[in-house]
């Protein structure tokens, strides 16, 4: 009957194992599937229209940039300070931004997914069982005296509130990026005239959607592998991945389309400059 009840055990241990190890695969392929989601948007043909339409109003704002930074030149090169290298540079620099800012964010946002998936897979298959020690036991057996069904009702509310976060999240994020391509292709009108702080941070703003796509879903599924074993540990790694865009923003990696001010004043200044030129130059 011992080695029965033995063998019986490790079966069912076995089992839970493997259950456990199914369930979390299962949050994997589906966070990894709301994520693609996002990626498959962008094979859809009218959201391919309103791409190409952001990308000739970017080809029209550059071919305009272009006019008024050689028409900057001209005036800075009546007073002595134009630079036909900071010139060439500049237009090479919007060149290349109004020919990426499309393709790029997708390119990227793809990757993000694929390496999210794969990780997620990889880490469900190396859940191993570990044995707990004698202290863990025993604050195991004193939550379940003291709080048992208090302490259930907590874990399920923020179990639930940690995915159900993740998961509006990655529903919306395809959303986000089509967002950020239409605003990316109002700052081709500045890059070829060297203002390109704008640009830098809507760069900054694409890179932000695409690491929150990869950690939020790697964390969640992180969590939920250390819950089983360690349920305070992975229930506090389970709400960290809520916190990511807001670490992210403290970096300069902020997911959220926010006006650049400066950038806004500097162009504003710009104009203001080119006026008052112009009407010197016609009033002599």
């Amino acid at each position: 009957m011992f080695i029965f009840d033995f063998a019986a055990g490790d079966i069912m241990d076995a089992a839970l194992s493997w259950l456990y190890q199914k369930i979390i695969d299962l949050f994997g392929e589906l966070f990894a599937a709301m994520n693609m989601m996002g990626v498959d948007l962008f094979a859809q043909p009218w959201v391919n229209q309103i791409v190409s339409l952001f990308s000739k109003i970017g080809w029209s704002l550059f071919a305009v940039g272009i006019i008024v930074a050689l028409f900057e030149y001209a005036i800075e090169s009546q007073n002595g300070r134009g630079d036909p290298k900071t010139l060439a540079l500049n237009i090479i620099k919007g060149f290349m931004a109004v020919n990426l800012f499309t393709v790029v964010p997708i390119k990227l946002y793809g990757f993000a997914v694929a390496m999210q998936s794969s990780m997620s897979g990889d880490m469900t298959g190396l859940i191993v069982v570990e044995d707990k020690s004698l202290v863990q036991e025993i604050l195991d057996m004193i939550a379940g005296i003291a709080f048992g069904p208090l302490l259930a009702i907590f874990i399920v509310i923020m179990t639930g509130y940690a995915v159900v976060k993740v998961f509006f999240a990655s529903l919306k994020r395809g959303g986000i990026l089509l967002i950020q391509i239409a605003v990316g292709s109002m700052y081709m009108f500045s890059v070829p005239r060297g203002f390109s702080d704008g640009f830098i941070m809507w760069i900054k703003q694409v890179i932000a959607t695409c690491l929150t796509t990869f950690l939020q879903s790697t964390m969640l599924v992180c969590g939920l592998i250390l819950f089983k074993e360690h349920w305070l540990l992975g229930l506090g790694v389970m709400l960290s991945a809520g916190e990511i865009p807001r670490i992210a923003g403290m970096f300069g990696l902020e997911t959220s389309v926010r006006p650049n001010i400066t950038g806004a004043i500097t162009t504003a200044q710009s104009a203001v400059r080119l006026t008052q030129t112009v009407k010197s130059a016609v009033t002599k």
